[in-house]
């Protein structure tokens, strides 16, 4: 089956309705979890280091760690919880429905980006085999280069990491050339990767769209904040638009009243059957 193509330009659908301000989400200053939060980029950001993502990426590259369907790696975000997240408290299986059916509303004729929407954050399940939370969840960032300000506490989180005191990392390009393409940049490692590294290996029948939707979801200082555009290719650039489309729903479809998860199972039973089916190696 070829893979369905999608605009040029990301389309302009209609904004989710959030169930609060807007200026209210993402907030990294006060609120009921932001221990929970500020421990886990505390922690992040010490440890993710070039040496170390370059380590997760030989480890888990070759998705060799079991088989399992699209819908069996959902369920099992049932049990996860995102530590990370300072705006919900509830499992990441019900803010994959709540992603998927906001886009479904929007863009009634893509199915393929309602998928999207679902699968997301699939790559989360690595935090139920074993790898911390802070090295699975939360905003990514390039390693190698200097850390830039729009990095949810990178005034106070990175004074124990050691690439900012190694003199090949600790400039504005650090170890890449300019507008090199994100494609050529290290990330720091998490569920993004993860879940692309799975749909390339498993050969998911998505349009790319789809694939670096997906790879760089989380890039908050890039997509929402502007920066790191020095490392930008034409091609991340053209993206752009398609990562802003997602994180809108990614965002913005966030409330504490959660879908009928049963209801909906079928719709999306058939999206992954058509793009993704049978078991997947991950």
């Amino acid at each position: 089956m070829s893979s369905p193509r999608a605009d040029v330009a990301a389309p302009e659908g209609p904004e989710p309705q959030p169930p609060k301000g807007r200026s209210e989400y993402r907030n990294y200053t006060e609120g009921k979890l932001l221990d929970r939060v500020y421990r886990t980029y505390l922690q992040m950001h010490t440890h993710q280091t070039v040496e170390f993502v370059r380590q997760k990426k030989a480890q888990y590259g070759g998705c060799a760690l079991r088989r399992m369907g699209a819908m069996e790696a959902l369920e099992l975000l049932d049990q996860l919880v995102d530590e990370s997240d300072p705006d919900v408290d509830f499992p990441n299986s019900f803010h994959a429905f709540q992603t998927a059916e906001g886009i479904r509303r929007a863009h009634p004729d893509k199915d393929w980006f309602h998928l999207v929407g679902l699968l997301h954050d699939l790559g989360k399940v690595l935090a139920l085999f074993g790898e911390p939370q802070w090295a699975v969840v939360g905003d990514t960032f390039p390693v190698g280069c200097k850390v830039q300000k729009s990095v949810v506490f990178g005034d106070c989180t990175f004074s124990d990491n050691p690439d900012t005191r190694d003199p090949r990392y600790s400039t504005e390009f650090g170890m890449y050339q300019p507008h090199c393409g994100l494609e050529n940049v290290l990330m720091s490692w998490g569920h993004d990767e993860y879940m692309y590294s799975v749909m390339k290996f498993n050969k998911f029948t998505l349009p790319k769209e789809a694939f670096y939707m997906v790879r760089f979801h989380s890039f908050y200082p890039w997509h929402t904040h502007g920066d790191y555009r020095h490392l930008c290719s034409e091609e991340d650039l053209r993206m752009l638009p398609w990562v802003r489309e997602l994180n809108k729903f990614d965002l913005y479809t966030k409330q504490e009243e959660l879908p009928d998860v049963q209801q909906l199972r079928g719709y999306y039973q058939s999206l992954i059957d058509k793009y993704c089916p049978g078991q997947l190696c991950w």
